[in-house]
């Protein structure tokens, strides 16, 4: 009987060989051991002794034997074992000729080597099952290979495939029913009955209760702050933080959630009422922090746009609208005073000069009248004992304080503030202000004086308008705000219920955690708990560096030290072998001319990628051509275009409502990931692909999009995105084999270096890059200890290297002509006080427990690093000024960084030429928005490459085969980010790639308006 949730193809290999065994598996499960060796040699006739030899295997591989048809083996898999044995291959053929003996061997070899039934273990598998349903989001075909994988490092024999089958379905059929239940029998009668009435729509309205609820803010404003806070109190009011879900896995309740968040009201309402319980019980749990996090990211954008932006920038406005009185004041008292200067103090009779005198010959120069209005100009521009430049700008926010004012009690009552020793006072007048500014007259002795500095003493305490020793309560609210949102920003102070916006200090492993995962990261990181040896290793390894860079100064002509300061010539083209261009032209145009949507197919059937696609839910699909709707909605939305272009009523997979059912239960960004990593695994296994690297080099870098719609997660930046619009950047890595490894979105334009951390770590797959390039950025001593402790070499190109600083340990070591450059020296004592927390924050980073760009701001405070930040600066160094020495005297590792940087920007252009839709412009309003879309932009690039890297790879074996002299330096030069031979445009068909092979190259010496392109 069928099993519903298995394909076709995950049904073949089960029990049997679909393919050819890896060397690795031949050696890992045919490799006969001395008690092996002795039972088939024990057999009488060549065939059984190979014949029990490779059942004997077989059934360690396939956890099976191969009883009904013995000799359905592959001829590596008899080649190999027969040399063990010394016989002949050709002797397996005899095998089975008596299906008796074959029967007998099986028995032989289970008793001897332990293996039971599937009636012995079912009860065992049942409860490896079940364990993993209770604590995963797997689904069905998940849970059955893992129960194969389960059978066979048991040793129990496999069951038919529909036995198997069912029983998985069955035992997460039971646990989910489990769950389910134990969550409904944790809710309280009254909690249950509001979550239900969120899934009505009220009267005279169009969405339910929960759909409003999900939608977050859009607009940045004083009453969106007001309504974003009204949200997160009305959330946190239903009580479902309240409800003890401490026995169900976090994954699990982030999965109910995940399909509570994305399913429509009328789903919700169709479900078991146990399931509809804990599915709305997730969700309004996930809602209370995610509330949380959108009014604090609304508050940032206020707070840093709406009011600080742009006080600033009209406090700017009014300086330079001074500008020219300040300067004819200061003209008229600088000539007030050269007066002064030059009046000898007596006379040539030796009388004194009195100020009389003085004044009389000053007033020749400037009235008195003119030059006290001078004195009072100059006075109001330049700030007195107390102020800062920051005055004017600040006295500007504080007339916009009815921004404010609605908001503050509401934030102060819904957002639970916590704050470490640094943000503690914020915390304590944060609290005590909604009363201060609910009264008429608040006294200086009543605020928080400690916070007020600079130009704001005067802002609070010295308002003209109000009676002396009272406060300025708009400038002193305004006051505690910006100390709020400097001090979240670097989480001094922390939301206890955010995730966003929680304390990064509280993610970091402690305790018991930490004790059960440090062995494991530092053997994954290669570190030890005693850093004597490393840092000795380390010092060493810097010392030998400047030895060799300044024994080979003399013959470096690019690099010279002139002023105390390094001096690198500009690299030139690099020369390219005679013979590449016209290969590289003869590769080119044999690429098949293919329209977007058939290459997007063929690359889906290639690597089977529909079937990492799951629903929501968990469950698999069942559709008919779910390949073909799925690379509709892809092309959608790595296009730009929406689904009107691809759509075909005609079609049951290209319909409108196929399309939307799609997009919205199985189009998310996990899936997404799963699939850009089957097609990274797919590519690194083409032949051409390892001439262009070994995938352990990595490159990051960003792409701009204009985001003309209202949202929080875009940022200005005129340069860019225009003085009216505000734009995100999608920061990707992309590997030596062209391969994009994932990205994240960051709001406005990439300032923090460690956002590529976060997109490394959460890469979608490949080996993990042992270096990491990116463009001149921001890149601090910090972050290249970040960096290098979490086993990355991190390798920015240098734009300007006259500005960079060399450091050192060794301080008696003479290194010649660089001794003027290396005089900032490391302090390897810092390191080693700090070594242990070092360590923690490198496990924490790897393991995914914080993300590195709210770590940065854990680490320095007010632009000062920490005592753990210095720590990470210091060792920074040290791989910084590695990395210095090394640009500087190795040609081949500038351009490797150049090249590397190149294939990022081709790749960049690719993906506009790609996401041509709607003017190039991302109109998401919400950052899951974004991230989807720009996902499955990476999908679509990536499927690109990896169509392209197949069919280079076929033209230049055919090349070869013509009598082409086909080169590795040839082969390195070529790129799969071509895209000429690609339509993009147009109104689209989804049609399969021809069967059986790959479709016909194209002549090179045909011109491309008479090569139609269709197969011979």
């Amino acid at each position: 009987m069928p099993v519903k949730y298995l394909s076709a193809e995950q049904e073949a290999p089960y029990g049997q060989f679909a393919t050819e065994p890896s060397p690795g598996e031949l050696e890992q499960f045919f490799r006969l051991d001395r008690k092996a060796l002795g039972l088939a040699r024990a057999k009488r006739r060549p065939a059984t002794r190979l014949g029990w030899a490779v059942q004997w295997g077989t059934v360690r591989m396939l956890g099976t034997f191969l009883t009904e048809d013995p000799t359905v083996v592959p001829a590596s898999v008899v080649r190999f074992v027969a040399e063990q044995l010394g016989v002949g291959d050709e002797h397996f053929a005899e095998y089975g000729a008596r299906s008796q003996t074959v029967y007998e061997h099986a028995w032989e070899i289970r008793d001897e080597y332990g293996y039971r039934d599937f009636a012995a273990g079912e009860a065992e598998l049942g409860e490896f099952l079940a364990a993993r349903v209770w604590s995963s989001l797997e689904g069905p075909r998940a849970l059955f290979d893992r129960a194969v994988v389960w059978l066979v490092n048991n040793r129990v024999l496999l069951p038919g495939v529909s036995t198997l089958a069912r029983m998985v379905a069955a035992v997460r059929s039971e646990e989910n029913d489990r769950l389910h239940a134990a969550l409904y029998e944790a809710v309280p009668y009254d909690l249950r009955t509001e979550m239900v009435r969120l899934l009505e729509v009220p009267e005279k309205k169009r969405v339910s209760e929960l759909e409003r609820l999900r939608l977050g803010p859009m607009r940045v404003s004083g009453r969106a702050m007001e309504l974003a806070l009204d949200r997160a109190r009305e959330v946190r009011g239903l009580g479902a933080g309240a409800v003890d879900a401490g026995r169900v896995p976090a994954a699990r309740m982030t999965g109910l959630a995940r399909y509570g968040l994305t399913s429509k009201a009328p789903t919700l309402k169709r479900l078991e009422v146990t399931r509809q319980t804990a599915t709305l019980l997730a969700t309004v749990r996930h809602l209370e922090t995610a509330t949380v996090d959108d009014a604090l990211d609304l508050l940032h954008a206020l707070m840093a746009t709406k009011l600080l932006a742009k006080a600033e920038r009209m406090g700017n406005d009014a300086k330079l609208k001074a500008l020219p009185q300040l300067r004819k004041a200061a003209r008229k008292v600088a000539a007030a005073v050269d007066v002064l200067m030059t009046t000898p103090p007596a006379t040539d009779t030796g009388e004194l000069v009195s100020v009389v005198d003085a004044w009389s010959a000053i007033e020749q120069v400037v009235p008195r009248e003119q030059l006290a209005e001078a004195l009072a100009t100059i006075a109001a521009a330049v700030p007195d004992a107390d102020g800062d430049d920051d005055a004017e700008w600040r006295a500007e926010l504080v007339a916009r304080y009815g921004t404010v004012r609605g908001f503050i009690r509401l934030l102060v009552e819904v957002i639970d503030f916590g704050a470490v020793e640094a943000g503690a006072p914020v915390v304590k007048a944060l609290k005590a202000l909604p009363e201060l500014i609910g009264r008429k007259k608040v006294g200086a002795e009543e605020v928080a004086s400690d916070l007020v500095t600079g130009s704001w003493r005067r802002l609070v305490f010295a308002n003209p308008s109000l009676p002396h020793g009272v406060v300025d309560k708009a400038a002193y609210s305004f006051c505690v705000l910006e100390h709020l949102h400097r001090s979240l920003r670097r989480r001094d102070v922390f939301a206890r219920d955010g995730d966003r916006w929680g304390d990064t200090r509280a993610k970091l492993l402690a305790g018991a955690k930490w004790t059960a995962a440090e062995p494991k990261v530092l053997t994954a990181l290669g570190l030890e708990s005693e850093p004597a040896g490393h840092l000795a290793e380390l010092a060493s390894a810097l010392h030998a560096a400047y030895v060799q860079v300044a024994a080979g100064l003399p013959g470096n002509t690019a690099l010279e030290v002139v002023g105390g300061k390094l001096k690198l010539a500009k690299l030139g083209k690099a020369e390219e072998p005679k013979l590449m261009p016209p290969f590289r032209h003869l590769v080119n145009g044999m690429l098949p001319k293919v329209d977007f949507p058939e290459l997007l197919l063929e690359v889906a059937e290639l690597t089977g990628m529909e079937e990492v696609f799951t629903h929501i839910s968990g469950a698999d699909s069942h559709m008919e051509g779910f390949a073909t709707s799925l690379c509709a909605v892809l092309l959608s939305e790595a296009c730009n275009v929406g689904f009107t272009p691809v759509i075909k009523p005609g079609v049951p997979a290209l319909t409108r409502g196929r399309l939307v059912q799609v997009d919205q239960g199985y189009f998310r960004a996990e899936n997404i990931s799963a699939a850009n990593g089957l097609f990274i695994e797919a590519q690194a296994k083409i032949d051409v692909v390892r001439a262009w690297g070994g995938g352990l080099v990595a490159s990051a870098d960003g792409v701009r999009f204009t985001v003309p719609v209202q949202t929080l997660y875009a940022g200005s930046n005129p340069r860019y995105f225009g003085l009216r619009h505000k734009g995100a950047t999608w920061l990707n890595v992309v590997n030596d084999q062209v391969m994009g490894l994932g990205g994240v979105v960051v709001p406005g334009t990439l300032r923090d270096s460690l956002f590529i951390l976060d997109a490394i770590h959460a890469r979608d797959g490949g080996p993990k890059p042992e270096t990491v390039i990116t463009d001149t950025a921001s890149y601090s001593d910090i972050v290249f200890g970040l960096f290098a402790i979490c086993g990355y070499q991190f390798s920015p190109r240098i734009a300007d290297i006259s500005d960079a600083r060399l450091w050192r340990t060794n301080t008696a070591a003479d290194y010649g002509p660089l001794q003027p450059v290396s005089n900032h020296t490391i302090r390897l004592d810092r390191i080693r006080a700090h070594w242990d927390d070092m360590l923690r924050v490198a496990g924490s980073l790897t393991l995914g427990e914080v993300r590195g760009h709210d770590l940065i701001r854990m680490l320095s405070r007010d632009g000062k690093p920490t005592g753990l930040g210095d720590a990470f600066a210091h060792y920074g160094r040290i791989f910084k000024t590695l990395h210095l020495l090394q640009f500087v005297s190795d040609e081949g590792y500038r351009r490797m960084i150049g090249a590397q940087l190149n294939v990022t920007e081709a790749r960049h252009r690719l993906a506009r030429k790609i996401f041509f839709g709607q003017r190039g412009e991302l109109r998401q309003h919400y950052r899951e928005g974004m991230e989807d879309q720009l996902g499955a932009l990476g999908l679509a690039l990536n499927s690109v490459v990896l169509f392209n890297s197949l069919y280079i790879d076929a033209a230049v074996k055919q090349l070869a085969a013509d009598g082409f002299p086909v080169t590795d330096e040839l082969l390195a030069r070529l790129s799969p980010l071509q895209f000429d031979h690609i339509n993009f445009l147009g109104r689209y068909a989804f049609t399969r790639p021809p069967a059986p092979g790959l479709r016909r190259l194209r002549d090179p010496n045909i011109d491309d308006e008479t090569d139609d392109g269709e197969d011979a």
